[in-house]
């Protein structure tokens, strides 16, 4: 009975662990929101994906943040484009069933309150570097979406 406490306490502190810096890819530039914004539908809908949901985090999060009384402004806007490519989506799930928890693929784009005139982009990381097959197709594409959003369609 132990040895199932021990190993459950150890699984649950590894699954609990903090999300850090290197699970998150991010890219800024220092074009609006708006056209940052409309770029990436662009290569979204470009490479023939389905874009599932905007999301309007900076609305969610100031309003939900009054609620609870919090006053501190995270974002002066952020969004998160949920999108779908249904041949990558099959392809990393049938590979690995597991894989279903990244779908939808989200980019974000955001502006923070201290550097208003820059607008940052940023994707999980799905794979590390040496990813090869279906992971490597998957984090190209996020990049060339990404990059779309930084350096124009």
């Amino acid at each position: 009975m132990r040895f199932f406490f021990a190993l459950l306490t150890a699984f649950s502190v590894v699954v609990s662990a903090p999300a850090t810096a290197d699970q998150y890819i991010s890219y800024s530039t220092e074009e609006g929101f708006e056209d940052v914004m409309d770029n990436i539908k662009l290569a979204i809908e470009n490479r023939g994906m389905y874009i599932n949901n905007v999301m309007h985090m900076s609305e969610m999060l100031e309003r939900t943040g009054k609620d609870l009384g919090f006053d501190k402004q995270i974002y002066v806007k952020a969004d998160s484009i949920e999108f779908c490519s249904a041949l990558l989506s099959r392809r990393m799930t049938q590979e690995d069933p597991r894989r279903i928890i990244n779908c939808p693929f989200i980019i974000s784009v955001y502006v923070l309150p201290a550097e208003p005139e820059k607008t940052y982009i940023a994707h999980r990381r799905l794979a590390g570097d040496d990813a090869t097959g279906v992971m490597k197709d998957v984090m190209d594409m996020l990049r060339e979406v990404a990059n779309a959003g930084v350096e124009g369609w």
